[in-house]
């Protein structure tokens, strides 16, 4: 007759699925808490007055001079971020040099420090009484015959001191996206396009950017999403300007405006919770779509 099996394997297999069930469970949970529940609170409040209201909150004139602020400050800050990116991470995985490990340290700096700390150096650093503030802030007059041109050369409180925060809070994201990728990726087939005869310029558009191409896509939509919802490095070198207002910011003047009524601030909100839905979205498309694609390549 056949052995049969051990309960205590059965017992295991079944304890195994009610952690497996319970862990599942505290996850769904704590997601259903902390991330859709509130993400549900803002449209129910944006939406509390009927579309007519959220509406007129969202096409508010100073609700587009925001959105036209963060826009321009994100198409300034992620090409910047995206060819910063691109070089540290090619530089990192594709060469030895000395300093190596000190740019990769300088690299995770604005992981570890505050965006408000951050703000707070760029003020004085360019600020009016700031270390360089004599020499930067400055205004020039040009005469164009019966008119006159004013140019400003100020960088705290306007839109050059926004774009100097967001870039330098964002800048980590594509660089630490690539250099892990690049790193498993191994430099042999750049080795083998040198031997053919391919120069530096060749070899990174035909060998490297193809291969982290999806890795390269991911760390900007990461990039994008952090430089249209900073708020606490924005909010320290734009905090005394009344016209230099992005998205994030715009919610919380428009929050303490309007305290007996919330529709007005929740609305804004509204748009930057669907901006993250939307970046939510495409970042699991091209999880999947690199997923896939190293599937094939490895003949998974």
């Amino acid at each position: 007759m056949l052995a049969e099996p051990p309960r205590v394997n059965r017992a295991e297999s079944a304890g195994d699925r009610r952690t497996r069930r319970l862990l599942i469970g505290l996850c769904v949970l704590l997601v259903g808490l902390f991330l859709v529940l509130p993400l549900g609170v803002i449209f129910w409040h944006a939406l509390g007055e009927g579309l007519r209201a959220y509406g007129a909150a969202v096409l508010d004139r100073a609700t587009f001079r925001a959105a036209g602020l963060t826009l321009l400050t994100t198409a300034i800050a992620v090409p910047l971020n995206t060819l910063f990116g691109v070089a540290a991470a090619w530089a990192v995985t594709k060469f030895d040099f000395r300093g190596k490990s000190l740019l990769v340290t300088l690299i995770d700096l604005p992981f570890s420090i505050s965006p408000v700390v951050a703000g707070l150096c760029l003020v004085l650093l360019f600020g009016a009484n700031g270390l360089l503030g004599a020499y930067v802030n400055r205004t020039y007059v040009v005469s164009l015959g019966l008119f006159s041109l004013e140019l400003s050369t100020r960088i705290i409180f306007a839109l050059p001191g926004i774009v100097l925060a967001t870039v330098f809070i964002t800048f980590p994201f594509v660089a630490r996206e690539l250099i892990p990728l690049m790193q498993a990726q191994g430099t042999e087939e750049e080795q083998i396009a040198r031997v053919l005869g391919a120069n530096g310029w060749q070899i990174f558009w035909r060998v490297t950017l193809p291969n982290i191409r999806w890795g390269l896509l991911y760390g900007v939509i990461l990039c994008t999403a952090r430089a249209m919802g900073e708020f606490g490095a924005v909010y320290v070198v734009s905090a005394g300007s009344s016209d230099q207002v992005t998205l994030p910011l715009h919610v919380e003047r428009v929050y303490y405006a309007n305290m007996v009524r919330v529709v007005p601030a929740f609305a804004v909100a509204s748009l930057l919770a669907g901006v993250s839905v939307i970046t939510l979205a495409v970042k699991a498309a091209v999880e999947w779509r690199f997923k896939g694609e190293l599937k094939r390549k490895h003949g998974g």
